[in-house]
Order: C-alpha cells, then structure tokens, then sequence
C-alpha cells in the first residue's frame, strides 16, 4: 500500500492534484486541506491510501494523519465508498466530525452531497461503537439545539455553527439564537 508520498505538485486538476515523485506522476484525489497544503509549495507530504477495485487504483491524499484515519474508518461503514468518505473529510474539520459523532449529530452528515438520513444515522452508530466513544448526554446540548434552530430558518449547519461560535454558549438558547441572527444581518 502507498501511505505517504512526498514530491512536488505540479498541477491541481478536477480529478486531483498531481505530484511528481522521483520523475513518476501519481494522480491523487485530495482533500481541500491537502490541496491548500500543496498550494504554492515547492515540496509537499500527503497522507495517501490506495484503494484497489478490479478495474481502477485510486490514491486518495490527506493533509493530515487524523484525516487519513476517518476517511479509513468511514470505509467500513456500510455504503460508504471511498468518494462519499472522501467527501465527508473534505467537507468539515476531523474533529468537528468526531464531535458530531460523539452527540450523535446527524445533521452534520446529512449537509453532506450525497448523505439521507439512514447513511447518516449508520456512521454515526457504526463509528460510534468503533471509536469507542462515550454515550453522549440524554438531551441534546444548547448548541446543537440552537445550531438546529437556525438550520429550520434556512441557514446551512456550517453557517449555523460559524455564527454560533461567536455567541456565548452559557445565555439562554433563545438569546444565542436572537444574537447569530443579528450578527448576520
């Protein structure tokens, strides 16, 4: 398996970016990060994994460990290919994603291209039991609650959470609300 490879970017196309590692160009499809990463640098290092299929070897390339890790790990969660799982890394940071896993936080995934609600639900409890994490509180916290109040007003979840992380988690949810919508406008 190729984990890592280290050269000099030479180009970023739609299908991906492409290093040249020792006279060899090697086409990978990258995360966002990876491709800022590669932005600009002479010599660049990417997290890779290869998948291999009857007909095709793709390399998927990752800024970083942590990235290349989820993405291994929404692998084996049934449905998940490797795009959809490269575009769940892609889409947020690791650890807001792991986040949104521990407080079991579909919407998250749902926001996603290409995410309904069961695939939704399923990497939440498929990841959930594999990372091994801690059973989230019974009620959901003051802000998913006001981050999903914002959502039904038509903001997207990313917006939702940018705005709300300027705002005081400890006021009323009502009052965390009232201040993201004003700061919006």
């Amino acid at each position: 398996m190729i984990a890592r490879l280290r050269g000099k970017p030479v180009a970023s196309t739609p299908e991906g970016l492409i290093l040249d590692v020792g006279g060899v160009g090697y086409l990978v499809a990258a995360t966002p990060t990876a491709v800022r990463k590669a932005g600009g640098a002479e010599e660049v290092s990417l997290e890779t994994y290869l998948v291999v299929r009857e007909d095709v070897l793709q390399l998927y390339g990752f800024a970083e460990r942590a990235e290349r890790e989820l993405f291994v790990q929404l692998l084996t969660v049934n449905g998940i290919g490797p795009k959809v799982a490269l575009a769940i890394v892609s889409g947020s940071p690791v650890e807001e994603l792991r986040r949104a896993i521990v407080r079991e936080d579909t919407a998250r995934f749902v926001a996603i291209p290409g995410i309904g609600k069961k695939t939704a639900e399923r990497i939440v409890l498929e990841l959930k039991e594999k990372l091994g994490v801690p059973e989230p509180e019974s009620a959901p916290t003051g802000d998913l609650v006001a981050r999903d109040a914002l959502v039904e007003l038509g903001w997207t979840v990313l917006d939702a959470e940018r705005a709300l992380q300027e705002v005081d988690e400890t006021l009323p949810i009502e009052e965390q609300v009232r201040l993201a919508l004003r700061r919006a406008a």
